[in-house]
């Protein structure tokens, strides 16, 4: 297996972390590897539905970019992602903290990739599952200048 370079995965983060929707959501990717992500958020206010627990769409985000990234490094320089298909199961409610999704991708391919990403509050409870399927996207690559393996 191709080595990745720490050069390119830096600027990788970097740009997730300047990307408007992670930055309003507070989420970061926090460690990519070849089939892994790691994204981390810290719960604010702002991510809370009225009954005090921490909102869906938050925990869907969580494993919808977890289980992005996961798949990510396979991809041609000039090819893009998006998610065709999100499953998700929610398993306990969370008020506080930081969320750690843990994103794997099972099954890489040239056009369609399958992953899947486990969500843990900060005592390592886990507190939602989901999967993911995702279809390279030719030409919509993030253009980054960094070679992405040694």
């Amino acid at each position: 297996m191709k080595k990745v370079n720490p050069e390119y995965i830096e600027v990788l983060k970097n740009t997730v972390k300047n990307s408007p929707y992670p930055n309003h959501m507070s989420m970061a990717l926090a460690d990519i590897q070849m089939d892994a992500a790691d994204i981390v958020l810290d719960l604010k206010e702002c991510h809370l539905q009225p009954f005090g627990i921490v909102h869906g769409g938050v925990l869907a985000t969580m494993i919808d970019t977890a289980t992005f990234w996961a798949a990510f490094l396979r991809l041609p320089e000039d090819a893009g992602l998006v998610n065709v298909d999100l499953k998700l199961n929610y398993l306990a409610p969370v008020m506080a903290g930081r969320l750690l999704a843990k994103g794997v991708c099972l099954r890489p391919g040239k056009s369609i990739s399958y992953s899947e990403a486990k969500l843990y509050d900060e005592d390592q409870n886990l507190i939602a599952h989901g999967t993911s399927t995702l279809m390279a996207l030719p030409g919509k690559g993030l253009g980054l200048d960094p070679q992405k393996f040694l």
